[in-house]
């Protein structure tokens, strides 16, 4: 089944239905993003106002009919006999447009916490946290387009049984000692965060008391330590034996990945560019995050607070790169 299912997602087996379908989920959202723009723009998404970052108004309808464009191209038969700069040429377009209609979308991150703990005094905006889902998922569709179409043009033939072109990495005999070094920088990630907190006092911090205060530091926790440990180490994919019932059997492998992949995605991407905003208003003699809302944390705590976010969820996406790798059923006819 896991074959199978690798066949039918493969850059391979995937064509050009994916692009297409991308391309018309780009345009629907750059046509409403056009009207808004064009004054009729809900109030209150986000709270910031706005429901996307840096690329807001006419700059986000832009961004979509860039994306629309790219994608417009990759659908051609013609993408794939094209001359290898005009190729990558394409693919990087392609591969900006989505980072950049992910990076818009990085306050998703807060809507997801939002949503699921309500009680942590995090506001919650349906409207805007579905624009921004839509554009994440616009550029995650985009994304995967460019990568299907590099992999159908700089590849060797794919596998019948698997589509899996000849240059696709195999699955890992072991784990590497990089994922180790990664997974690690991911649990000190998390750690210099929670230091730098007590540093100033957990009583300094935005988010209200309660029950879902109690989850949320369970759940930072077991995010930033348990997590990345189980990317490479065995608990990760063989129950330990003090576990009743499961003692010895396989971790399903998406109750692993799945929340390593997601966390460390959203994690890069919001806490990425929170840090190159924080680098540009510097530069610009402003303080990132002056005092507001009865918060008042010195500078130095974001300059150690921010970075530590970005090395947890950076260092985690490497460890599930190799997990997926790890753990990922190799072809019975290629061995990939």
């Amino acid at each position: 089944m896991a074959t199978t299912l690798a066949a039918r997602l493969s850059p391979h087996a995937l064509g050009r239905r994916l692009p297409a379908a991308a391309l018309a989920w780009v345009t629907a959202y750059g046509a409403l993003r056009a009207y808004w723009a064009s004054g009729h723009r809900p109030h209150d998404m986000s709270p910031i106002g706005t429901d996307l970052v840096v690329f807001t108004g006419w700059a986000g309808a832009g961004l979509c009919g860039a994306a629309a464009l790219a994608l417009a191209a990759l659908v051609l038969p013609r993408a794939d006999r094209l001359a290898r700069i005009p190729r990558l040429a394409l693919a990087g377009a392609a591969w900006t447009a989505a980072a950049c209609l992910v990076g818009s979308g990085a306050m998703l991150l807060l809507d997801v916490v939002g949503a699921v703990l309500p009680g942590l005094g995090l506001g919650f905006y349906p409207l805007g946290a579905l624009s921004r889902a839509a554009a994440v998922t616009a550029g995650v569709l985009t994304a995967l387009s460019a990568r299907a179409h590099t992999a159908r043009t700089r590849t060797g033939p794919a596998c019948a049984a698997c589509a899996r072109p000849a240059a696709a990495a195999g699955a890992l005999p072991r784990t590497p000692a990089w994922a180790y070094v990664a997974a690690y920088l991911a649990v000190a990630g998390c750690l210099t965060r929670i230091a730098a907190q007590a540093v100033v006092g957990f009583a300094e911090s935005p988010l209200s008391g309660g029950a879902s205060a109690v989850l949320f530091e369970a759940g930072f926790v077991l995010g930033g330590c348990l997590l990345p440990l189980a990317l490479v180490h065995p608990f990760g994919r063989t129950w330990p034996r003090r576990v009743p019932g499961l003692s010895g059997r396989g971790v399903p492998r998406r109750l692993v990945l799945w929340p390593g992949a997601a966390i460390s995605g959203g994690l890069v991407v919001y806490f990425g560019l929170m840090l190159l905003q924080m680098a540009w208003e510097r530069l610009h003699g402003r303080n990132p995050f002056p005092p507001e809302g009865g918060l008042d944390l010195p500078e130095a705590f974001f300059w150690v607070a921010v970075p530590a976010y970005f090395a947890w969820g950076a260092g985690m996406a490497a460890a599930a790169r190799a997990y997926a790798r790890r753990t990922r059923t190799p072809c019975p006819s290629c061995g990939r």
